[in-house]
């Protein structure tokens, strides 16, 4: 096979950007609670709060609107962590069920070593030649489709999907891109553009921008109970690129995760991709899967995502981020020969300082190392299976969860308040996870309701981390039943007051906060 290395290019970012603090205003009943620690050591030693000055150094606040933690009622300072394991300041131990980022595990010792043995040897920008960038192209080709032998590395997704946009553009000639619904593909602005989790709430859809239905067969317009929900949601694409053909507008891709996470742990239908494939490139277009979130053997069936469409299904580009490196800053991009030979017509080089650099290829190919020799792709299959099983019997138990979908250990739980109208319970779903922090599970929601559990740990995640999750899940849903009572798939307590309205007001027991809005539910 032939496989080259292709060392990215991207400008560098001149400064880094924060947002200037503002403080909030002081609660006369909680002075101290309402500043940062950052302003707060300020005042209690008498110093000004820091002020903002172009052209000085300026730390930016963890409580700032620009910054986002989770719990920020209540933050966890982490300062250690190993294998599914996060540790605080107080040296409690939280079981990790969402950073798919420490992809084998934190701080594995292999992975580590590997990043050590290299920085004391060489790291240096990619203009000389050195082994471990064409050992780790020839390995990652080795786990991919034989069209896809050519590999740009970069250092991060956000760079990983620019660049799939320029080859596609290049490649094609087109300008316009099709995208799927609460899409995020990365944080420049080239990709806030195609991301409609992002664009929606900043600038608004550009004209060269066009979103077609997340194929979601749970809350989608075409769901469990349609005859071929596949095609259904590939021909709403065909007819997205059919109105913008009719505008006159040109496609250059249509860009997706192979499983869309911030959609919330969606699992497309079988065929459903196939299809998009196929009408992308008949209107002149490349399909582009998007595997940061899902790659690296985290489905468990197969160590890539879009592989769940089947072996003969080949993107034109697949993106790689996050868990290739498994926390060292890595990204890849894989396309195929045509597409590579496009891009470099254009006579201008692609260069990344430090893409492909020793210690990065040196990081990648221990991560590719560790997968094979601890089995973790089949690991991943056997733990998600099981945790699939257990969190089914839960939803037999429980109305509130609406539904469980998922492959290997990327798996979704969505909560709902009604089992008709299948409402987001995203209330209850922030009060679940928050109750899971106090037992120290750390979990996360998505979805464009915020109600989806979702499940990316680190691949070592074992059946005694999933049973546990699942007995406390279970636990704190039964006492939500029996006490928090805030929709219909609680159960409302038949003792509730009634209004004039018709509408009722729940009765609370006096030791669950008022976390969230509780008053008049429906009947």
């Amino acid at each position: 096979m032939s496989v080259q290395a292709k060392v990215s290019g991207l400008p560098r970012l001149s400064q880094f950007c924060l947002s200037n603090f503002l403080p909030r205003p002081v609660s006369p009943r909680n002075e101290e609670a309402s500043f940062c620690p950052f302003q707060k050591a300020a005042v209690m030693s008498a110093v000004p709060a820091p002020v903002f000055r172009p052209g000085y150094p300026f730390f930016a606040c963890p409580h700032s609107s620009s910054c986002r933690l989770f719990f920020p009622e209540d933050p966890v300072k982490i300062i250690r962590s190993q294998g599914q394991y996060l540790y605080d300041e107080q040296g409690r131990e939280f079981l990790d069920c969402i950073n798919n980022v420490a992809h084998v595990g934190h701080c594995h010792p292999t992975v580590v070593q590997a990043a050590h043995e290299q920085n004391l040897m060489l790291n240096t920008n990619s203009r000389y030649l050195h082994d471990n960038i064409v050992d780790y192209a020839q390995r990652l080709s080795e786990t991919l489709p034989e069209e896809l032998s050519v590999f740009y590395f970069l250092n991060s997704g956000s760079e990983a999907n620019d660049l799939a946009l320029r080859l596609a553009r290049q490649c094609t000639g087109h300008q316009d891109v099709v995208v799927l619904d609460h899409a995020y593909h990365g944080h420049l602005s080239s990709l806030i553009d195609i991301s409609p989790y992002k664009f929606r709430a900043l600038d608004g859809q550009k004209e060269w921008v066009h979103v077609a239905p997340l194929p979601d067969t749970y809350r989608g317009p075409y769901r469990e109970d349609h005859p071929n929900p596949a095609e259904a949601y590939a021909s709403e694409v065909k007819q997205v690129i059919s109105i913008a053909q009719e505008k006159g507008r040109k496609l250059a891709a249509f860009f997706a995760e192979s499983l869309p996470s911030v959609g919330g742990q969606i699992i497309p239908p079988a065929g459903y991709f196939s299809q998009v494939a196929e009408h992308i490139r008949k209107a002149g277009g490349l399909f582009v899967a998007d595997e940061i979130q899902v790659g690296f053997g985290r489905v468990g069936k197969h160590f890539w995502a879009f592989q769940l469409e089947g072996e003969n299904f080949v993107p034109d580009i697949v993106t790689m981020g996050k868990c290739i490196g498994n926390g060292h800053p890595v990204a890849c991009v894989a396309t195929t020969q045509a597409v590579s030979r496009a891009f470099e017509a254009t006579g201008v080089e692609y260069f990344n300082t430090f893409g492909g650099n020793p210690v990065s290829c040196a990081v990648g190919l221990a991560v590719l190392d560790v997968l094979k020799t601890e089995q973790l792709q089949a690991h991943a299959a056997n733990v998600g299976s099981f945790l699939m099983e257990h969190l089914n019997q839960q939803k037999a138990k429980h109305p509130i969860i609406g539904d469980v979908r998922g492959s290997g250990l990327f798996i979704g739980v969505d909560l709902i308040k009604d089992e008709t109208l299948r409402t987001p319970a995203t209330e209850e779903a922030e009060y679940l996870v928050s109750r899971l922090k106090e037992n120290y599970i750390l979990l996360s929601t998505d979805g464009p309701g915020r109600n989806v559990l979702k499940f990316k740990p680190p691949m070592c995640f074992s059946l005694d981390n999933a049973q546990h999750v699942v007995a406390k899940i279970d636990d704190i849903l039964t006492d939500m039943e029996e006490k928090v009572r805030s929709c219909k798939t609680l159960k409302i307590q038949p003792n509730s007051v009634k209004h004039l309205s018709g509408k009722r007001d729940l009765c609370l027991s006096p030791e669950i906060p008022q976390y969230f809005n509780f008053h008049l539910l429906d009947n």
